[in-house]
This record gives C-alpha cells, structure tokens and sequence, in this order.
C-alpha cells in the first residue's frame, strides 16, 4: 500500500461507465506501461481532450512518449482496426509495442503502470466498452482496484502468458496460429 493508505480502491464500473470511468481517463495517462488483455479487438475511438481519437493513435501516442504497451488478444482484429494499424509507425517499428496472439485468451483486463487494473467481461470493442450508443452498445461489467496484492498477481499470470509459459501444455496448439513459445525462442 502506498504511505498514509489504509485502504484500497474496489469500484464496480457497468456499461458506460467503463468507458468514461477507465479507458478515457485512465488509459492515456499511463506514464511506464499499459498492458492489455482481450480476447476480441476492434476499432475502439477514444475521446481524449474533447478530440475522438482510435486506440491505436492513443496507444501509439503512449509508445512515442516512452510507454511499454503490450497487446495480448484471442483472435486477428477487426477488419478497420487491421486498416488502420500500420498508419501509426511506432506500434510497427518500435521495441516498446509488444502484440500477442493465443486463442485460449478469453480475459479482459487492463492494467496501468502496476498501480491500477481493470478485470472485467468487457472486449476491447466500442460495444464492449460502452463507447457506442446506449442503444447499440453491449451490457458489461467490471472493477477497477488498485490493490497491490492483486496487481501482483494479475501481472505475474499476464507475464507468464505473454512468455508462452502455458505453451508447455496446450492441448489447443493446432488453433494457434503463431505459438507464443516459439516467439520467444
């Protein structure tokens, strides 16, 4: 805990609120690394001083500044988000974007600078975290904490999975079409 805490921060973010409550807020004040796990990835616009903006600029922004941002996900992104991807040369040329792909991926979760996470149902997709209309986004929830014990272990079993540890014993490797395990060789 940090100085003069005697407590941490739990806090129950639904729909809309994971939007302006996390992603717009807290994702781009990352000051060392942002790490992402989704299972599913689409062309998500952020609002980021009164100017929408994709991810991708937000997290090439991040990267540009000095930011480690890794990138775990299930599946290839959607089709707008693959367009716009190499439009933005430091997720492509740069040491500090790291993407992953591992199809047994289903977790959703955030976590900024080992100080504060995001573990929730919600995809990294418009819809999932409420960046669309009430009408047409999807119903979500999640917590936001900053709890160092669990920062710990959220980011000791993102790190084993991003260095193919779960590799050794996949039964599922004949869906994965580039084996974490042999990246890392």
């Amino acid at each position: 805990m940090k100085p003069g805490r005697d407590f941490t921060m739990h806090k129950l973010l639904l729909n809309r609120d994971i939007y302006s409550g996390f992603i717009q807020r807290d994702v781009p004040s990352a000051s060392r690394f942002l790490w992402i796990v989704t299972a599913d990835i689409k062309d998500l616009h952020v609002d980021v001083g009164n100017r929408f903006q994709p991810l991708l600029e937000v997290l090439s922004d991040l990267v540009e500044s000095g930011v480690a941002v890794r990138l775990i996900h299930a599946r290839e992104p959607g089709p707008r988000f693959r367009e716009e991807f190499d439009r933005f040369h430091a997720l492509v040329t740069s040491d500090l974007f790291e993407r992953i792909l591992c199809p047994r991926v289903h977790t959703k979760a955030i976590v900024i600078d080992g100080r504060l996470a995001f573990v929730g149902s919600a995809n990294l997709t418009g819809a999932g975290m409420g960046a669309k209309h009430a009408d047409k986004r999807n119903f979500e929830a999640g917590f936001v904490f900053d709890d160092p014990e669990h920062l710990e272990q959220l980011m000791h079993w993102i790190d084993e999975l991003y260095l193919g540890q779960y590799c050794h014993t996949c039964r599922r490797r004949e869906y994965c079409p580039d084996p974490i395990i042999e990246m890392n060789r």
